[in-house]
């Protein structure tokens, strides 16, 4: 598991990114967006069909890349606004997005209405 410091925010590039690059083209690709890639935050890059993430950051010493491609399913990112080049994601996210967890299946079906108090009185008396 990555640890990372709370100073270290975590942003997800919208765009998709052809993932044959590594060190320089993914700090390139972070130069394109213009941040600066060395300041010590992470970035995150997915492929178009989402089944294959990179990483870039820089730790003060050098590049670190951390690469992970899912055998089935796709990355699932929360909701985010269109208009965004990237968008800013905390730890516990980032790390729910590369276990493969689904940001949006998470908020749905979870609740089940209980029947009414009308209806359990009458099934009651019968």
């Amino acid at each position: 598991m990555l640890t990372l410091s709370p100073a270290v925010r975590v942003f997800v590039v919208v765009a998709p990114l052809d993932m044959r690059g590594s060190f320089d083209s993914l700090a390139g690709a972070v130069r394109r967006l213009g941040l600066d890639p060395t300041d010590g935050h992470l970035y995150l890059f997915l492929n178009k069909r989402r089944r294959i993430a990179k990483a870039v950051w820089f730790d003060g010493s050098g590049w670190c890349v951390l690469a992970k491609r899912l055998e089935t399913g796709s990355f699932q990112l929360p909701t985010f606004d269109e208009t965004v080049s990237q968008v800013p994601i905390d730890g516990a996210s980032f790390a729910s997005l590369l276990a493969g967890i689904d940001f949006t299946a998470a908020r749905r079906g979870w609740f089940r209405r209980l029947p009414s108090r009308k209806r359990i009185d009458t099934d009651l008396r019968a």
